[in-house]
């Protein structure tokens, strides 16, 4: 079934429903749009944030301490 073949049978459904009824679809319609929109929001941030090289610094693990570092060094 095409979009506009769904929007077509969704638009007389809500047609023959009571206003209230109808009210309350198209709260839930705006519901279900602000969360696509949050979600698709969120997945650019996150590819965003991935291509990034902002944060590369964290995976960079340099060796500031050695064992010359070591007060009292660990016996096993």
């Amino acid at each position: 079934m095409t979009k506009q073949a769904i929007i077509d049978r969704t638009v007389k459904a809500i047609s023959q429903l009571p206003d209230d009824k109808a009210a309350e679809i198209s709260d839930f319609v705006e519901f279900i749009s602000k969360r696509y929109e949050e979600q698709q929001l969120t997945a650019g941030l996150q590819t965003a944030m991935a291509e990034s090289q902002a944060f590369s610094f964290l995976q960079d693990d340099d060796d500031i301490y050695s064992v010359d570092d070591l007060k009292v060094p660990h016996n096993e």
